[in-house]
């Protein structure tokens, strides 16, 4: 199944590249995730939740930048997982793009996954608008994080940057994100009953507004 979503953001668009990279801080700003360990600056292992009601279904997996390139701000993650508690399993490749527009940039996001166990019974439309709603959480956090004067955007983008190591004390060397992470914070897990509920009613007001006009 493919997904593609779209957001954009007042900053400019090597600025949002970069912060969209760096795994410590854009994990914050993904719904039910975790991260739990950085293996690599290109390999990552994490924790996603999904709450249905009162079953909650996490997932551990792995994640991995298996394709970058920095002059066209475009990357690819590959990531899988497996339920915690279940036979359920995910699989996504998701590609980013980044491109200027009106003084900020436009971020495209086209993954294409597929869903085993129980989250797959919400069907494709639902998962789809689902998904935009996701994304739109998420949009909202990383323009919180850029959007902000420069100064305090910069200090945001480098909350690491003393903890960098000082053997070497080459300025490339210090350009790279250390592989350490902060102690991982409890993720909310996403609520997927609220939002199937958000997108049931959207449909039937339109189905019910589509009704009356006719």
């Amino acid at each position: 199944m493919q997904i593609e979503n779209q957001f954009d953001v007042a900053a400019p668009p090597d600025r949002v590249f970069a912060f969209l990279l760096d795994v410590n801080q854009v994990v914050h700003c993904m719904p039910g995730a975790e991260l739990g360990e950085v293996m690599d600056p290109e390999t990552f292992k994490g924790r996603v939740k999904i709450k249905v009601g009162p079953i909650t279904v996490a997932y551990n997996g792995t994640a991995r930048i298996s394709e970058k390139d920095e002059t066209a701000r475009r990357a690819v993650l590959s990531a899988e997982g497996r339920e915690t508690t279940g036979p359920g399993s995910a699989r996504a490749t998701a590609t980013m793009s980044v491109a200027e527009s009106d003084g900020g940039s436009t971020v495209t996001l086209l993954t294409d996954y597929t869903v085993a166990g129980r989250v797959a019974n919400f069907g494709r439309g639902v998962m789809e608008d689902v998904s935009r709603r996701l994304v739109s959480q998420m949009a909202d956090c990383i323009k919180a994080h850029l959007e902000a004067p420069e100064a305090e955007a910069s200090e945001a983008a480098h909350p690491g940057a003393e903890l960098a190591p000082e053997a070497g004390g080459g300025g490339a060397a210090a350009s790279r994100p250390a592989p350490a992470v902060a102690p991982p914070q409890a993720a909310k897990p996403v609520n997927a009953l609220s939002l199937f509920f958000s997108v049931l009613w959207d449909r039937i007001k339109r189905l019910f507004g589509g009704g009356r006009s006719a």
